[in-house]
């Protein structure tokens, strides 16, 4: 940013006063602010972001302002105009200081082995699954509701000899009601927080145990980062049409009721959670398979990780 960039800056904000002083939303404050340090950072007049934009001077006076509720749609055109993304411009946290800026730049464009590589040595740089002794030992389970994870865990479990926990059990034991209620009372943050607390305290009673997981535990990065560092995870992974015969089989049959629109949400829930199951250390898929059979599968995946076990 040159010296007659900066005038020009200066010259044009002193130019145009601030409206007059009201209750403002602290979220439209905030993105008035960044772009205003945007605009400023690149040596970029009001005007000329304007025109680049194609939005008028005083909009965007507004935007800065923090009383200009702009669309997604012109957001997109000030960022453009800006050269920052979208993400920059309503506050991604890789964006907030010049550390993360140049992570994300090494980051970008990498494949998801690049990507894995990077994320597994950086947890062993911070100390995570690095410094836990205990994690070979420990065996969570993820997938989608109706994956087997309840019922095949406690066949593993018996078979290694080691404790079963169900996670969504010990939710309920900390929050004093059912997974339901929660989620009915407290929402999903709150869920979420109960979730986290039950899968640390079960890591650090149990250093031999099988776990099953709720199926969206992978929606909580930080949750999900936890499990990964401190446990072997198993993907035990099924065809959609399995995953909804078998939650009815249990005797539930709400997921049943407008099948056609169920079977399009699990669908796109599947899709949405697979890259993230996918992180498993194991995948184990039981599609076309019975009880046995699965279990069978099961059980030599996870043992070929404990060569001492025979």
């Amino acid at each position: 940013m040159n010296e007659r960039a900066d005038e020009a800056v200066l010259t044009a904000d002193t130019e145009a006063s601030p409206p007059v002083e009201e209750a403002k939303n602290p979220l439209l404050v905030a993105l008035g602010d960044r772009v205003r340090n945007l605009r400023a950072r690149r040596g970029l007049t009001r005007k000329a972001v304007a025109q680049a934009a194609n939005v008028s001077e005083r909009h965007l006076a507004n935007l800065e302002y923090g009383i200009g509720n702009a669309s997604i749609l012109v957001l997109q055109q000030v960022s453009g105009a800006l050269h920052c993304s979208l993400a920059e411009l309503v506050g991604d946290v890789t964006t907030s200081s010049p550390e993360w800026l140049l992570i994300r730049e090494l980051l970008e464009h990498r494949n998801e082995a690049d990507l894995r590589r990077a994320r597994i040595a950086l947890g062993e740089l911070l100390g995570t699954a690095a410094g836990d002794p205990a994690r070979r030992r420990r065996v969570a389970l993820v997938g989608l509701r109706g994956a087997g994870k309840s019922t095949l865990g406690q066949m593993l479990a018996d078979d290694l000899d080691v404790p079963f926990i169900e996670l969504s059990r010990e939710i309920e034991k900390f929050a004093g009601c059912s997974v339901r209620e929660i989620h009915d009372l407290y929402g999903t943050n709150a869920y979420r927080r109960y979730e986290r607390r039950a899968l640390e305290e079960t890591i650090q009673i149990y250093s031999e145990v099988v776990i099953a997981t709720p199926g969206g535990i992978v929606s909580d990065p930080a949750t999900f980062n936890e499990l990964l560092a401190h446990c072997t995870t198993v993907w035990l992974q099924a065809a959609p049409e399995e995953h909804m015969g078998r939650v009815a089989a249990q005797g539930d049959t709400r997921p049943m009721a407008a099948s056609k629109e169920a079977m399009d949400d699990l669908r796109r829930i599947l899709a949405g959670r697979a890259a993230f199951y996918s992180k498993a250390d194991l995948t184990v898929d039981t599609s076309g398979h019975g009880l046995a059979e699965s279990f069978q599968l099961l059980r030599s995946a996870v043992r070929e990780t404990m060569p001492h076990e025979g």
